[in-house]
């Protein structure tokens, strides 16, 4: 579904790591820049959990406040940053497919004006996040 309000999209990676591996890397939302290059500073108000707010500054842009809205252990986490009247959600899934193989899922949802403009822009770099992190992951045995 896509109109000039709402913007949907998915990317996903598979990979060997385990959730487990993954999920401890999502853990750590300070160490975040070292594997996403669309993060120059990353601070978090409190623990990784549902209702934590955290500050994300992009390289070269002003800094936004997200709040994660709902986090579950080794499954995902969903954060959400509103800009004035846009909302973008974007789902972090780890889903196993069997003996040694994970899927990574970065699943967004844009709705507001101009979402179908910000939420491509937003995302433009997921399948790089994705095998930085995939790759980050592999190696954290």
């Amino acid at each position: 579904m896509s109109d000039e309000n709402t913007w949907r999209s998915e990317y996903a990676i598979e990979t060997s790591a385990t959730p487990e591996t993954i999920w401890s890397i999502f853990r750590e939302v300070p160490a975040w820049k070292n594997w996403n290059a669309g993060i120059e500073q990353i601070n978090i108000d409190g623990p990784f959990a549902t209702g934590t707010w955290f500050t994300m500054k992009p390289p070269g842009e002003e800094a936004l406040r997200s709040q994660l809205v709902d986090v579950r252990e080794n499954i995902c986490f969903v954060d959400e940053t509103r800009v004035g009247d846009l909302v973008i959600l974007v789902a972090h899934r780890i889903e196993p497919l069997g003996p040694a193989r994970t899927r990574i899922v970065y699943a967004v949802d844009a709705r507001g004006p101009q979402a179908a403009e910000i939420g491509p822009a937003v995302s433009a770099d997921f399948p790089e996040v994705l095998a930085s992190l995939s790759k980050l992951a592999e190696g954290t045995r």
